[in-house]
């Protein structure tokens, strides 16, 4: 009767045991199965890197940008979980069917093969960020938020021997570039170029701009100013005005003063004190009026802002080499300014062929200051051309005259018709003989 009821207690005690050996197996098998769909889950969230959401064992696509672009990577995605987890709850259940049959009485089976992926992933204490990986597509609406997270690195080249390429990353040389400024002019000045890439176009250009545009500068003469005098968008506002003040304190017209900056783009980059001293030496230099050196200054403004040297060699080759009078100097520079900055080599060769030539006296060149602003070759060929007709007669107290106004000043019919009285085939003739 002992030895019976021992037996029965040993028998109890290795049941119990493969009850335990039997739990053991299963859970390992749920938490290796579940572990395995969790990590392909994973994996296909990773290759398609949209945000996903998985709630108990059904596959669910939850996201705030679904858009026509993206459709078809959805529907692949929901495709790839529904499939997977399809034969994965089909393997399972007849894995846990042959469980159950070969298992003993006192194992309860599990109602389901797996848990939940939401509560397995709570279980295993993994997270999944996706929204770090997410990619969206260039035509989807996306919140403000997300607009501000968006990191985009800058392709600005580092180092380049051109401007232009930095015009597409540059808002300053961007606008510059509408403006009609020339780059390429500019990019040749030294350090000019890094120079307005350093500058903020609403902090540096606009002002200067505005200012250029109240002292009554046209629009359309900005790209000139700038491509000429890049440096005027590094002078202060104070500075700028204070010129003007001065100009205008002077009896410059506004609409002079505007005219003056339009064609001399260096004119406010001079102080003060340098403008004063350019107006006076014309005035004491030729003995003018104030009205004249205002005259002579506003139709030829770069006069304040070049050197001074090539004036002053002029002065001296229409007094000496020349032999023109003071007084006749002066109505020279009166009527053609050009002759204080011309070239002297062109100044002596008009004069020469005129004087020597021509044979015509200072005062009646003087007269006709005009005559050293045309080319030199026009004077020859059509002096020539009256000279070959017997109609050269410059004398004005003689009969047929012609005067050097005339001569350098007429298109060549008029001058054929009028002076010459002659045909425009004629001269193109005799220019070929030349």
């Amino acid at each position: 009767m002992q030895a019976a009821y021992k037996h029965k207690i040993s028998m109890a005690t290795s049941c119990a045991h493969l009850c335990l050996q039997c739990r053991s197996l299963l859970c390992s098998k749920k938490v290796a199965s579940t572990w395995q769909y969790y990590t392909h889950v994973r994996h296909c969230i990773r290759v398609t890197q949209v945000p996903t959401k998985i709630l108990d064992g059904s596959s669910i696509v939850k996201g705030t940008h679904k858009t026509n672009p993206a459709k078809q990577m959805q529907k692949q995605q929901v495709f790839c979980y529904s499939d997977f987890a399809a034969k994965h709850l089909a393997t399972g259940a007849e894995e846990n069917k042959d469980v159950e049959e070969t298992s003993c009485a006192d194992v309860v089976a599990f109602k389901s093969p797996m848990l939940p992926i939401r509560d397995a992933v709570l279980e295993s204490q993994v997270s999944l960020d996706l929204d770090a990986a997410a990619e969206f597509s260039a035509f989807e609406v996306i919140s403000d938020e997300e607009a501000v997270r968006i990191s985009v690195p800058s392709a600005m080249p580092p180092a380049s021997t051109s401007l232009r390429d930095y015009v597409d990353h540059s808002e300053t040389l961007s606008k510059l570039v509408q403006l009609g400024v020339n780059l390429w002019k500019i990019e040749q000045r030294p350090n000019v170029g890094s120079m307005l890439l350093r500058l903020n176009f609403n902090a540096d250009v606009a002002p200067r701009l505005l200012f250029l545009k109240e002292i009554g500068v046209e629009d359309s003469r900005f790209g000139y100013i700038i491509t000429r005098n890049p440096f005027i968008l590094t002078e202060s506002l104070e500075n700028l005005q204070s010129r003007v003040n001065y100009l205008k304190s002077k009896k410059f017209s506004s609409e002079t003063v505007a005219s003056m900056v339009s064609r001399a783009p260096y004119l406010l980059n001079f102080s003060v004190k340098r403008l004063d001293n350019r107006l006076g030496f014309y005035q004491q230099q030729l003995k003018l009026s104030d009205s004249n050196t205002r005259n002579i200054v506003a139709r030829l403004p770069r006069l304040l802002c070049g050197s001074l040297e090539p004036v002053k060699e002029n002065l001296k080759v229409c007094e000496m080499e020349l032999g023109f009078k003071e007084n006749e100097i002066q109505h020279i520079v009166i009527a053609v300014p050009k002759v204080l900055t011309a070239d002297k080599r062109k100044l002596t060769k008009i004069f020469d062929f005129l004087h020597n030539i021509m044979k015509l006296p200072h005062n009646l060149i003087a007269k006709f200051p005009q005559v050293f602003n045309s080319k030199y070759l026009r004077i020859r060929e059509r002096h020539m051309f009256l000279d070959y007709l017997g109609k050269a007669q410059y004398d004005p107290t003689l009969p047929n005259y012609i005067s050097l106004d005339r001569l350098v000043s007429l298109p060549d019919e008029p001058f054929c018709n009028e002076l010459a009285l002659a045909t425009l085939e004629d001269f193109y003739l005799f220019q070929k003989t030349l």
